[in-house]
């Protein structure tokens, strides 16, 4: 009996020890809700209409775009998030932004039209602490 339980005692330590690393690994691209620390790389064009949320950040974080365009925030996240023109909590200084709201995981919608030439901070009102989730979009 002894024989066969020091192998699975191994294999479960192995299994453990191998699950901690992966989740702590350097390559995580995971970000704390509170802290918005991303471990990951954007590699977006800050010229792109669409904005992905993906492991609790926004990719790219900043964009330009031309008067007249809509830009598009998918949740590519497992939780919702509600984006949001700045300031927190009036959300009054770009209302097209409003208009994408609560987004939950696997769902995208876009802005009102950009008309006015500015530049539109945006953040997650759910996560409003993590800078991850906030960015901005120029229009000219």
């Amino acid at each position: 009996m002894r024989q066969t339980v020091k192998p699975l005692a191994t294999a479960v330590v192995a299994a453990a020890v191998t699950f901690v690393c992966a989740a702590c690994g350097s390559s995580s691209n995971m970000t704390s809700p509170s802290t918005g620390n991303p471990g990951g790389t954007c590699t977006a064009s800050s010229t792109s209409t669409t904005i992905t949320i993906s492991n609790n950040a926004v990719c790219p974080q900043n964009i330009t775009v031309p008067r007249g365009t809509q830009v598009t925030f998918v949740n590519n996240d497992t939780i919702a998030h509600e984006m949001d023109s700045d300031p927190h909590p009036e959300h009054s200084d770009c209302p097209e932004i409003n208009q994408v709201g609560n987004l939950v995981a696997g769902q995208r919608r876009q802005t009102g039209n950009l008309n006015t030439v500015r530049r539109c901070g945006f953040h997650d009102h759910i996560f409003f602490g993590n800078a991850a989730l906030k960015g901005s979009i120029t229009i000219q």
